[in-house]
């Protein structure tokens, strides 16, 4: 039986030797990092926990088609320990496609808050989701009305980058939105479980215009590329 070092999220124990019973491929990055769900028992409290384990180098392959459960040397050699299922995973909306680490982050966080009930948090994730998407659009030189204060605050941010042709128009009205709405859950604490579903559905949609399409277009144009130099 192999084992695994972890926190335990059931008794707190740190650094604890849990078995791990079984695991479960999810997903595949970059064509070799492997992601898993490991059902482990913790040595100290004898419960249950599922961790979800990345793969750490690429050289570990052939240790991995072993099997992980089947393993004699830790688990931890060969994978990191990310997270643990719990109840923020429960119906967790998935983010866009193509998104930049960061805003992924922020957005499933956002998608946990909701799951849990926590509706002014999640509002407050999704305002810093167009925070960060909207900073990284600003140009680095100084333009006209592109001041330090500008930068820093999303309230005349937004309207810089619209009149600026940086952002499409027709998402003004929903960006104002998700700003106005984010500012009542981190500072007023009065979205309800409908605002917060809200400003989560538009957050998506806003960040699909601004990422997911444009990368979905490069790809087909890079298809379309690859099939006109095979048929040249």
């Amino acid at each position: 039986m192999s084992e695994l070092v972890a926190d335990c999220p059931r008794c707190g124990a740190e650094k604890i030797t849990f078995d791990l019973r079984a695991q479960w491929r999810i997903g595949t990055e970059y064509n070799w990092k492997n992601w898993f769900e490991a059902f482990c028992i913790c040595r100290a409290c004898s419960r249950s926990t599922v961790f979800l384990l990345s793969q750490k180098h690429i050289q570990s392959e052939s240790l991995i088609e072993q099997g992980l459960a089947q393993l004699t040397i830790a688990v931890n050699r060969i994978m990191e320990v990310e997270d643990y299922i719990s109840i923020k995973d429960i119906a967790s909306k998935q983010p866009p496609d193509y998104l930049p680490k960061n805003i992924e982050a922020v957005f499933r966080e956002a998608a946990a808050c909701m799951s849990i009930g926590c509706f002014n948090a999640a509002g407050t994730m999704c305002r810093l989701c167009i925070d960060l998407a909207t900073r990284s659009m600003l140009p680095e030189d100084g333009e006209e009305g592109l001041n330090a204060k500008t930068r820093r605050d999303l309230g005349l941010r937004l309207p810089w980058l619209f009149e600026h042709g940086k952002l499409p128009e027709s998402l003004r009205e929903l960006s104002s939105c998700i700003r106005e709405d984010g500012n009542d859950g981190a500072h007023e604490g009065t979205l309800s479980e409908e605002d917060a579903e809200d400003m989560l559905d538009f957050t998506y949609v806003m960040l699909e215009r601004l990422y997911t399409e444009p990368k979905r277009i490069e790809l087909a144009k890079e298809r379309r590329a690859a099939r006109h130099k095979e048929t040249s």
